[in-house]
């Protein structure tokens, strides 16, 4: 099987049996099912796991609950975050479930080792790791240092900051966005048509309203870069260095270029000193910040856990619940009890 690499093809043409290729052809075909980055991550895995059977004299696949349980046990003691561990077992069973066999990790043996690696994670003193938050206050600061410039490129950074803080939106679904996703209401703040989000598909779409402030720049922006009669262009396409914008309608601006805004920010912006080191990295503003500091600061503000998953698309309350827990933290019945008395 060494033939796996990014194309899932050469991973078909190595399997035994007919059958069994067959039902992961067709796994392929439907493979527009799952989301990019959820496929991007399932191709990872599979060439990590490939290799490591290969140096290790082990069968890929279909692969037992002995080799899955030491191929974890590998990863924890590479270094990987238990979180990931989690990952490479939940996909290498879905593409033995699609394949129409039984996952490995049903076993009672992978299940007592999953438990293991978490429960040593947290003894040893690992914590999920957390983009520093970008909130309300460092949107302010930066929007006083790019309001009127006259790149371009400022104006489009502070419009998406604006969308990214206001609609608790994905860097990815941002980056679809399109003109013609764009409406106004009666007073000129802007509407927009979000088809979909990781957690939301469906035909209906989500609709995500902004804030006159918001609109604000997000119009400047696609006034003065003359998007706003450019129904099919996505709403941030790239600026070129002589300050020209790139009308793209077939492919939106890349997440790292999307990413980079928010180091931008940071150098701009950002406090003095990093951030304290955080899991390896997230000394600075990144791609999830504004996500994180939004809810941040409706969870200060007092909104529900209800509201604030609502404005995220979150699906699950304990995924919320690590962005804020700081917050809530001297929210609990516990305390409002004790400093009663």
């Amino acid at each position: 099987m060494s033939n796996i690499v990014a194309k899932e093809s050469h991973f078909l043409t190595t399997l035994p049996g007919d059958d069994l290729r067959a039902r992961l052809e067709a796994f392929v075909e439907d493979k527009d099912a799952f989301s990019p980055n959820t496929w991007r991550q399932l191709m990872s895995v599979m060439r990590i796991s490939l290799r490591w059977a290969e140096q290790n004299g082990r069968q890929f696949f279909p692969m037992s609950s002995t080799d899955l349980r030491d191929y974890l046990n590998w990863l924890q003691a590479g270094g990987r975050a238990s979180s990931t561990v989690a990952t490479h077992a939940a996909l290498l069973a879905t593409l033995h479930r699609n394949a129409g066999l039984v996952p490995p990790t049903t076993s009672p043996l992978v299940f007592r080792t999953i438990k293991k690696i978490n429960r040593s994670a947290v003894v040893s003193g690992e914590r999920t790791g957390q983009a520093v938050p970008f909130k309300m206050t460092d949107l302010h600061i930066i929007d006083r240092c790019w309001a009127g410039s006259t790149q371009l490129q400022q104006v489009r950074n502070l419009a998406f900051l604006h969308l990214a803080y206001n609609t608790l939106l994905r860097v990815s679904e941002l980056a679809r966005l399109r003109v013609r996703d764009i409406s106004r209401t009666a007073d000129g703040r802007i509407i927009l048509d979000v088809a979909w989000t990781k957690t939301i598909v469906q035909t209906g779409g989500l609709i995500k309203a902004l804030s006159s402030a918001s609109s604000r720049r997000l119009s400047e922006w696609l006034t003065r870069s003359g998007l706003a009669g450019e129904p099919d262009a996505f709403i941030f396409c790239p600026v070129h260095r002589s300050n020209k914008v790139t009308i793209a309608t077939e492919r939106p601006l890349s997440l790292p270029a999307l990413e980079a805004i928010f180091s931008q920010a940071w150098r701009e912006a950002g406090p003095a000193t990093p951030a304290p080191a955080n899991k390896g990295r997230y000394q600075g503003w990144s791609g999830h910040s504004a996500r994180v500091g939004a809810a941040q600061d409706l969870a200060g503000k007092g909104y529900s856990v209800a509201q604030i998953m609502q404005e995220g698309t979150w699906k699950k309350p304990e995924t919320l619940m690590r962005y804020i827990r700081n917050v809530d933290a001297h929210k609990g019945a516990m305390v409002d009890f004790m400093e009663m008395q």
